[in-house]
C-alpha cells in the first residue's frame, strides 16, 4: 500500500531534488530526463506552480500544477528501484493521478554523494 503525504510537504522536498528526477508527466504525456536537460521550478502566480525541463535557456517541456486541485501525493516503489510520486485529484468521488514524478530515491532514503563506479547513474544530487 502506498504512503500518502500532503502536497504541501512534497513540493518543497521535490524542488530540493531536481537532479534525482528520472521522468515526469501526466497520464497522457511523459518527459524523460537527459544529461542535457535540467528541471526548473517556479511559481507562475499565487495559485499556479510551474515545472519546466530546460536545455540551456530553452524550455523543452513545461506543465502547470494548481495545488488546490491536488488532494494528496501517493508514494510507492516503481520499476528497477525507482520511486513513484503520484499527484492525486478527486474526480466524481474517485481518486485519479493528475501528474506524476519518478525519482531515483524515496523520501527517507539517504542519497550517497559517492557512488560505486558500477552503480553510477549519471545523476547528480
Amino acid at each position: 500500500m502506498p504512503l500518502t503525504i500532503p502536497f504541501k510537504e512534497f513540493w518543497p522536498w521535490l524542488t530540493e531534488h531536481p537532479n534525482c528526477i528520472l521522468r515526469a508527466g501526466t497520464p497522457e504525456s511523459v518527459v524523460y530526463d537527459d544529461d542535457d536537460y535540467y528541471w526548473r521550478f517556479a511559481e507562475e502566480d499565487t495559485r499556479t506552480l510551474l515545472v519546466q525541463v530546460m536545455r540551456g535557456k530553452r524550455p523543452v517541456a513545461e506543465f502547470f500544477i494548481e495545488p488546490s486541485h491536488i488532494v494528496s501525493v501517493q508514494v510507492g516503489p516503481g520499476e528497477r528501484g525507482e520511486y513513484n510520486f503520484d499527484l492525486m485529484t478527486e474526480i466524481h468521488g474517485q481518486l485519479q493521478v493528475i501528474y506524476y514524478f519518478v525519482l531515483s530515491h524515496g523520501l527517507d532514503e539517504p542519497v550517497s554523494s559517492v557512488e560505486e563506479p558500477s552503480q553510477a547513474s549519471g545523476q547528480l544530487h
